[in-house]
């Protein structure tokens, strides 16, 4: 009997909130008519609500009386409650990503800690963080070769001579980290236009993004420092 009452209870708690959600999406709307609104949830933090919005979150009331853009902090636990939320909104399906087989994978250390790579060989970014990477110990990184044909002409060809090499890692490591093309040919099958496929069919458009054990894409440059410190903080993949 006692469970029946705490299960109705809790029902109509939830059905509450989804109102009072629906009322902030709808205030929100109103306000930016040209925005796409994909979530609004309560959060514990100060009766404050989570907007988002045109990928990005905010924050506001009930009535829409004010609109914080930054980050959430919870001073309990030092936890940077915005950063875990986007990155738990914008997580990609693992398993939809390429196979294994289409990457360059490089192990150090034990190899413990896992990143997917999407990167073009022309891209200035995905040079810059190569030498983060360098910097990381025990972590398995499974590079995919995305060349972006339209922002670094050329980048297709060398791609493809590098998949081509005898040696794929070590052709990517000299030709990022010391500018030594690579003397193969790309000549040979490669995945480069199976990996376009899936990566524009996952709106992956930025090059280098970083995919974490979870999911979660960080696009663009990012220190080693930050890389370190995300696979800290990641949850596991469920």
């Amino acid at each position: 009997m006692l469970r029946a009452v705490l299960l109705s209870v809790l029902m109509l708690y939830a059905a509450f909130a989804a109102a009072d959600e629906a009322a902030v999406k709808r205030l929100t709307q109103a306000k930016f008519p040209q925005a796409r609104i994909d979530s609004v949830v309560k959060t514990p933090y100060g009766g404050l609500y989570e907007v988002y919005m045109d990928g990005r979150i905010h924050y506001t009331d009930e009535k829409m009386t004010f609109f914080i853009i930054g980050e959430l902090i919870d001073t309990r636990t030092s936890l940077n409650v915005t950063e875990q939320r986007f990155r738990k909104l914008t997580a990609l399906n693992l398993k939809q990503l390429p196979p294994a087989e289409m990457a360059i994978t490089r192990v150090k250390g034990d190899g413990s800690r896992q990143l997917i790579v999407f990167s073009d060989p022309m891209c200035p970014y995905c040079r810059r963080i190569e030498q983060e990477f360098a910097k990381l110990n025990n972590v398995t990184i499974r590079l995919f070769l995305y060349p972006v044909e339209k922002r670094f002409p050329g980048s297709t060809e060398l791609a493809k001579a590098i998949w081509c090499a005898p040696d794929r890692a070590r052709a990517w490591d000299e030709w990022m980290l010391s500018g030594v093309k690579p003397a193969a040919k790309g000549s040979c099958p490669t995945p480069i236009e199976e990996i376009d496929r899936i990566g524009t069919r996952l709106s992956i458009d930025v090059t280098p993004t970083v995919i974490f054990p979870d999911g979660a894409p960080m696009n663009g440059m990012v220190s080693a420092a930050d890389l370190n410190r995300l696979l800290v903080t990641t949850p596991p993949a469920k």
